[in-house]
């Protein structure tokens, strides 16, 4: 099997600082108390937080439109890091309006959440050192994995294949381990493995094996509750009609040689059971 290696990803084009306002705005729409969106600060060219507190990546991106949309500036968002495992809190407690965080829907947690979207396809892969045997999906179970605790890949490592996983708080965390020797692979969504693969620092020793274990469909969490799914589901129509998706994909994704799915359409994916 053959690695897909990816190379240095793009600048972002929306660089954005933290704007001063106070966290779950809750707004109606006209910008009034600004908005707060949850989204990840260790993924490079997904959502990330530089050393500046410069935030960046896909998500970024899509979220600022679909705030844009709602009647927000950019200066109105508030950027709030949403780890994995609690997502679904962040958004029951009103810590945030919405998350756009490599959210996978899945029907555990439309019972719990909202689902706007998707907005992005995704398939759950490997990211392993570029000196090491290709791994089949038979033999994923014989593999030293890291992944992040409440994450889909997580669960279904464990579930589905039996594998040896530790779990860490964020993805990077598990980088040195795999390119040290002691971690085997970092399962996730192939777009987040990318990004890292394609880092100045792991250049040339890292890549994607190359397996498509899943279908990940990110989604915008709102709260269960919430009257925004209908104008969210309608942004992230715009967003594709108009051709900012693509141009969001390309600048963020496009040097680094993944080439992710087609917009997938509103209301596909899993629904609450």
């Amino acid at each position: 099997m053959r690695l897909r290696k990816a190379t240095t990803l793009a600048a972002p084009v929306l660089v954005l600082a933290l704007a001063a306002t106070a966290c779950g705005g809750g707004g109606d729409g006209d910008g009034d108390g600004g908005i707060t969106i949850g989204i990840k600060y260790d993924q490079p060219g997904v959502g990330l937080r530089d050393a500046d507190g410069e935030f960046s990546g896909f998500d970024v991106d899509v979220a600022t439109y679909i705030a844009g949309e709602l009647g927000y500036e950019p200066e109105e968002i508030t950027w709030q890091e949403a780890p994995s495992a609690d997502r679904e809190n962040m958004l029951r407690r009103g810590d945030v309006d919405m998350i756009v965080a490599s959210y996978s829907i899945t029907a555990e947690r439309a019972d719990q959440v909202a689902f706007a979207g998707p907005y992005f396809l995704a398939h759950q892969d490997l990211l392993i050192r570029t000196d090491a045997e290709a791994p089949t999906e038979e033999g994923i179970g014989d593999l030293t994995l890291c992944s992040v605790g409440g994450s889909t890949s997580a669960q279904r490592m464990e579930e589905e294949y039996g594998a040896n996983l530790q779990n860490f708080q964020t993805y990077s965390e598990c980088l040195d381990g795999i390119v040290g020797g002691s971690l085997d692979a970092l399962t996730t969504d192939d777009a987040i493995l990318a990004g890292y693969a394609a880092q100045d620092e792991y250049a040339g020793e890292l890549a994607l094996a190359g397996l498509n274990l899943s279908d990940e469909f990110y989604g915008v969490g709102l709260p269960l509750d919430s009257d925004r799914v209908d104008a969210v589901n309608e942004a992230i129509t715009q967003m594709v009609d108009d051709g900012s998706w693509d141009r969001f994909v390309e600048e963020n994704f496009g040097p680094s040689g993944y080439e992710p799915e087609a917009a997938p359409a509103i209301g596909s994916g899993p629904t609450a059971e």
